[in-house]
Formats: structure tokens, sequence, C-alpha cells
């Protein structure tokens, strides 16, 4: 049962109103928990739909290269992974292959967190 102050439309408009809606907020759900935007850079249509396309294909992005590279790790994980290497030349079937050997043996007593 749907409440409304609109008595001139039908009850199945009403359903089907509700029904698109509730496929905009899910939408929006998704948005929030995996593109991870926070706010919106711009206040125009343009700057938000820009956004928002930007934040998709960087989304897309690496899901590809989880498939093609065979990593097994979360999405976020990943993200979070590449957000840290950006600017070095490790291939990424790597990142998550092998860990980093101390090459020093005077920084045996630091942890390495990788």
């Amino acid at each position: 049962m749907y409440l409304t102050n609109n008595f001139t439309l039908e009850a199945i408009t009403i359903a089907e109103l509700y029904r698109k809606r509730w496929t905009i907020e899910t939408f929006f759900k998704w948005t929030k928990q995996h593109l991870h935007i926070k706010t919106f850079y711009g206040t125009s249509q343009n700057a938000v739909f820009t956004q928002i396309w930007i934040a998709i294909c960087n989304y897309l992005l690496l899901t590809i290269a989880l498939k093609m590279y065979h990593i097994e790790q979360n999405i976020y994980i990943f993200s979070n992974v590449i957000g840290q290497v950006l600017f070095e030349r490790t291939p990424l079937n790597e990142l998550f292959d092998k860990p980093i050997i101390n090459q020093n043996p005077e920084d045996d007593r630091q942890l390495s967190l990788w």
C-alpha cells in the first residue's frame, strides 16, 4: 500500500512512480558505497555528471585490472594500493604476489607493512 495526497492518479501509476524512485535510490546507495564520492566539486549539472562519470570510469578500470591480472583482492583494497604506488613502476600483477624483501640487514628490526 502506498500513501499519497494525489487522488487524480491511478494506483498503478503511483506504484510505478515508487518503483522508479526506488531504482534511483538504489543507484545513489551504490554510488556512495562503491564510487566514494563524498562531495561534489561543482554545483552545475555538467559538473555533477562529469564527476560521476569519472568515478564510474575509475571503478570500471579497477574492475578490469582485477580481472585481467587475476588479483584476488577486494576492489577497495586494490584501489588503496593503486593510490599508494601510483607513481612507481611496479607491474600490477606483482603488487600482491610477493612480499618486499628488505635488502638492508641493519633495518631488520623494522617490520615491513607489505
